[in-house]
């Protein structure tokens, strides 16, 4: 979809002119556009939505009734439980837990054990599952592969710091005392490889460093498609495998087309946060914006709107702040930069705002901007169609 930045500022406008800033939307033109362009890339395979970057109930939804996705990723196995009670199905956990109150509920209850998959790298935590129960229900298990890189004999990795788990012997010898352990299926493999799907090969300004990762990453990719199915073919040979899990927004296409793979997973892609604009594969529309009211204009080619200063998380550096969008043409003062209550805003564009108007934001990342306010107002064109509840908004704050 295409559209002129005054155009779309004029529209989100017109939909919020009633409402009282800051806010946040959700453009359900946009949000749409990106679910099909992501179906597009899964090349038939099943996409699996990434709960953390939606963080909104409605959202989840929508985009699970597309053809395309099914079953959802969570990020604590509290929201897995919550999501499952909601009427949920077919959730992974895609993290490891220490909840002890949450595996005593899990094992208590037929339909939370008969939906929920958790993940596991470490006998030390089935140890901890076990001490917690509460019931005798079989707990679903998936395993975690490494996926980094590593080069120089190991000296050099390239990836996060995920499982200890990387070679099929190590997989198949976590599958086995699975197996033996009574209470436990392990049902799953998952394997994401965040060195591909959420770091950009094709960043504006930077060709060197543009080329450098996509040479990383092909690398990488060859590395990991090869190791990948070497595990998935040693751990079937112990475990009847339901699914095995891939990719990220960044690489569903290239994750989609291993033969191993049985589903990929995806979430930032359907609101499109800056982090995700420098990818040469795919191009999408920012969905997921906030707006911010100015407040006072102190001198020519400057103005100030009330707070803004939502950092995303990851290494600190200007990357993981929010842009100013709409109206084009406005930056941050440096030595202020975005502020808890206020942000100075720099550019020519600053002279046509007035004290009301508003400046439209795009976050660094996606479902964090949702830990900021507690509601999402869905716009279609120039219209609002509905407001939403967050995860916050519905008295949830999981992480």
């Amino acid at each position: 979809m295409t559209s002129s930045p005054d155009a779309d500022r004029a529209r989100f406008d017109r939909a919020t002119a009633q409402l009282t800033a800051p806010l946040a939307i959700v453009d359900l033109d946009a949000f749409d556009a990106n679910a099909t362009d992501l179906v597009r890339r899964a090349q038939g395979k099943p996409i699996r939505v990434a709960s953390k970057s939606l963080r909104c109930r409605a959202l989840l939804e929508r985009v699970l009734a597309k053809d395309g996705f099914a079953g959802v990723m969570s990020f604590t196995l509290a929201e897995s439980i919550w999501l499952t009670r909601a009427g949920v199905q077919d959730v992974l956990l895609a993290y490891p837990s220490a909840d002890r109150a949450g595996f005593a509920e899990l094992t208590a209850d037929p339909k939370l054990a008969a939906n929920i998959t958790v993940l596991v790298d470490d006998p030390a935590q089935l140890s901890l599952i076990d001490a917690a129960r509460g019931g005798e229900e079989q707990v679903r298990v998936c395993l975690d592969l490494d996926t980094s890189l590593h080069l120089l004999g190991g000296r050099v990795r390239v990836g996060a710091r995920r499982s200890p788990l990387r070679t099929p012997e190590q997989l198949v010898a976590l599958a086995e005392l699975v197996r033996r352990r009574p209470g436990f299926a392990v049902v799953g493999l998952m394997a994401y490889e965040g060195h591909i799907a959420g770091v950009g090969d094709s960043v504006a300004g930077r060709p060197v460093r543009s080329r450098v990762i996509r040479l990383m990453q092909a690398r990488a990719r060859a590395e990991l498609t090869e190791r990948r199915a070497a595990v998935v073919r040693a751990v079937r040979q112990v475990a009847d495998l339901e699914f095995v899990n891939g990719g990220g927004t960044g690489s569903v296409q290239s994750t989609a087309a291993e033969a191993a793979v049985t589903e990929v997973a995806a979430g930032s892609g359907l609101y499109l946060p800056r982090l995700f604009d420098n990818y040469q594969a795919f191009r999408g529309t920012p969905a997921a914006l906030f707006a911010q009211p100015v407040v006072r204009r102190p001198g020519v080619g400057v103005v100030t709107v009330l707070g803004g200063g939502y950092p995303a998380s990851g290494p600190a550096g200007a990357d993981r702040s929010p842009v100013p969008y709409l109206p084009t043409g406005l930056r941050y003062d440096p030595q202020e930069g975005a502020g808890e209550v206020q942000t100075p805003l720099l550019g020519s564009a600053a002279d046509d705002l007035l004290v009301g108007d508003r400046v439209w934001f795009r976050h660094a990342k996606a479902g964090e901007l949702c830990e900021r306010f507690a509601e999402l107002h869905l716009v279609a064109g120039d219209r609002l169609v509905a407001t939403v509840p967050t995860y916050r908004g519905e008295g949830r704050t999981f992480l």
